[in-house]
């Protein structure tokens, strides 16, 4: 349960979600892993990065498992698509998170997609976008979304979406713009005390910058 904007006490997991067409090798899922390895919980904190799938309803599938695994006191973290997931899983069940640059209104934005064919560039996956991916987002959708919960990490020069659609969507949450920041948010290492810390933990040594 939440008690203000952070946990009432330290959470006891981490579950990040990495975005579209990445994977859990992705720079900034090993830098939460090495980021949680090195803080002392009862012993390192457990974080789980797993690999989605591009189908939305088989990545929540996934990332509900992932968290059943961590217990019911576990921080979210979502990069992008994996933003909005975490979302639909915060209000799920009742949970903090830290976006980072997530997408809003996903259904929509797959939407110029259609037709693509994408490559992962970690699993080699090939696949096509259809109508069923935007079917699935639509259904996901979160009613309402409550600001307490959330941080909300921005790049100010965020190619891919548009950071302002998610300042309006998140608005009254706190929120940190990384000035020129762009959409891989290149310098999470540097945001990884504020992240922690929306979980209840401080962060342990300084981690290197994503390269």
């Amino acid at each position: 349960m939440l008690s203000g904007p952070l946990q009432a006490a330290p959470v006891d997991g981490v579950l990040y979600l990495h975005g579209f067409n990445s994977g859990s090798d992705s720079p900034k899922a090993r830098l939460m892993r090495e980021a949680c390895a090195r803080i002392e919980h009862r012993g390192p904190l457990p974080c789980r990065t797993p690999n989605l799938s591009h189908r939305p309803a088989e990545a929540l599938a996934s990332a509900e498992a992932a968290l059943a695994e961590l217990g019911d006191k576990v921080l979210l973290v979502g990069s992008s698509m994996g933003g909005f997931l975490a979302s639909v899983l915060a209000e799920r069940h009742d949970l903090a998170a830290v976006l980072i640059n997530p997408a809003v209104n996903a259904s929509r934005l797959v939407d110029a997609w259609l037709g693509m064919a994408f490559v992962n560039p970690y699993s080699g996956e090939r696949f096509t976008i259809e109508s069923a991916h935007r079917d699935e987002l639509l259904a996901l959708e979160p009613v309402r979304l409550t600001p307490e919960r959330y941080l909300l990490l921005l790049g100010s020069a965020d190619e891919t979406l548009d950071c302002r659609e998610a300042f309006a969507a998140y608005r009254g949450c706190r929120t940190l713009i990384e000035p020129g920041g762009d959409h891989g948010f290149s310098r999470l290492a540097d945001y990884l005390p504020a992240v922690l810390a929306h979980g209840g933990h401080a962060a342990g040594a300084p981690l290197a910058a994503i390269q």
